[in-house]
């Protein structure tokens, strides 16, 4: 969403000044953090934070993939909010969005379905070491987050993701861990990947050994 009106696919919506002050305070936030790649819906408005991210970054360029793309809202695109908020359908995508379809255009369902689908795509191709930065929507993150949480669809207005707002999400074989919602503010220290280990050296204080897809027992000292 972009202001009082739903943008969607809108062809021109940009980086308003507030935007792209946000997009340069989350690029610095990020600075500390070496990337793999960006990858970032085509969208003008994710292409523009993408750049500001990407600038200062030697040897990377910005990926388009349309999996990250804003929802298809069909004939709900350029239409008021608060014009929407009258259509029957405004309280299907609020209280039982797995069913929601907007005429004319796609499933909240189906955007999950390959959103999620590209996220598999760039693990599998960057590899299990890669840290890569996604540029995309609200609905689309929100989408993201609910399959990582192992929650139902229908719970995923229960997630927030603003503007410029850091969600981080660390992938394994058994497991993803949210790391990061709708995050604003603060340091990235916690997300830059620990220096390799040598084989068998991963212990517990016992002794017996942790795997990468292990959760933390008692809280821990801390995740990447």
């Amino acid at each position: 969403m972009t202001g009082p009106v739903l943008a969607g696919w809108t062809p021109g919506v940009h980086l308003s000044e507030r935007g792209r002050a946000q997009a340069e305070t989350l690029a610095a936030r990020l600075a500390p953090l070496r990337l793999d790649a960006i990858v970032a819906s085509p969208l003008e408005r994710c292409q523009e934070t993408a750049q500001a991210v990407l600038a200062g970054r030697e040897g990377l360029q910005i990926a388009s993939d349309d999996r990250f793309g804003e929802c298809g809202y069909g004939d709900w695109t350029g239409r008021p909010l608060k014009e929407l908020a009258e259509e029957p359908l405004w309280r299907v995508v609020q209280q039982h969005p797995s069913a929601a379809v907007f005429p004319g255009g796609e499933s909240l369902a189906g955007v999950q379905r390959r959103a999620v689908a590209a996220v598999r795509h760039w693990n599998a191709k960057l590899g299990d070491e890669a840290v890569y930065l996604v540029c995309s929507h609200g609905d689309v993150i929100k989408a993201i987050v609910a399959d990582a949480l192992g929650v139902h669809l229908d719970q995923f207005q229960r997630i927030t993701a603003d503007p410029a707002s850091l969600t981080a999400i660390r992938y394994t074989t058994l497991r993803p861990f949210v790391l990061r919602v709708n995050d604003v503010g603060g340091g990235v220290e916690n997300l830059i990947p620990p220096a390799p280990q040598a084989e068998g050296s991963e212990q517990q204080d016992g002794g017996e050994s942790l795997t990468e897809s292990d959760a933390a027992v008692g809280g821990g000292a801390g995740t990447t």
